[in-house]
């Protein structure tokens, strides 16, 4: 039956639809133009590191200004066939890519899973999902915990107010925005109490967010933050 399956309908790659062998993955052209994260990365935001790097090492902006989270993984970089991959998944209804997206988060994050860990979303706002139907960083965290056999709690946080979008801000202005806008769900507190949390998004730029987040979740008593990301805008705040 399965063979008969991939007879009417062969896998396609994720990005250009040209057949593959695999199902959900790339061809090999999308492959070599998506800019996967090589390892070691920066251990707490996941940008790539240039010249001679170990396991642990920091990049320059991290080492000036501290995370509040300790550590984080990205899977690619926001450009290329990256840039097109978090393009489709966030806004053109492509929640099928939370499949194979989820098993490259996966594996990144992977030296960052902790037992009993918790796996949390950033949220959207209501009014966003209304429109978006679905929230992209949601479907990641589920995917993510699963393969990681972790507690996943979708409705940790919550957006208290509905921000202007980022695009274009600069990293005080982003700072400044998101500021107070995300808190921790009150029935949830007790899920974190004394537990690592892994936070997980589709991209992370400054890390505004991802801090907002994270600020939530240790003043609600998690013993830790770590972060996790689909994509790393790689560029100088």
């Amino acid at each position: 039956m399965q063979r008969l399956l991939k007879l009417v309908y062969p896998a396609q790659c994720l990005t250009c639809d040209e057949m593959i062998e695999v199902e959900r993955g790339l061809c090999p052209t999308c492959w070599a133009d998506t800019p996967f994260i090589i390892d070691p990365p920066c251990d707490a935001c996941g940008r790539p590191l240039i010249g001679d790097a170990e396991e642990g090492d920091l990049c320059d902006d991290c080492r000036t200004h501290p995370r509040v989270w300790t550590r984080g993984r990205a899977v690619m970089l926001y450009a290329g066939n990256g840039r097109s991959i978090v393009l489709r998944f966030k806004h053109g209804d492509r929640t099928d890519l939370a499949y194979a997206a989820g098993q490259w988060l996966a594996d990144a994050a992977a030296p960052l899973i902790t037992a009993d860990m918790v796996v949390a979303p950033v949220p959207l706002h209501w009014r966003r999902i209304l429109f978006r139907r679905y929230n992209q960083a949601a479907l990641l965290a589920a995917r993510l915990a699963k393969l990681h056999h972790l507690t996943y709690v979708p409705d940790l946080l919550r957006r208290a107010n509905a921000t202007r979008k980022l695009d274009g801000m600069t990293a005080a202005q982003r700072a400044k925005t998101v500021t107070g806008a995300i808190r921790l769900s009150g029935r949830r507190a007790g899920d974190i109490e004394g537990r690592r949390v892994l936070l997980i998004d589709d991209v992370m730029t400054t890390g505004a967010t991802l801090t907002q987040c994270a600020e939530a979740c240790l003043a609600g008593g998690a013993a830790g933050v770590d972060v996790a990301v689909l994509a790393r805008v790689d560029r100088k705040p």
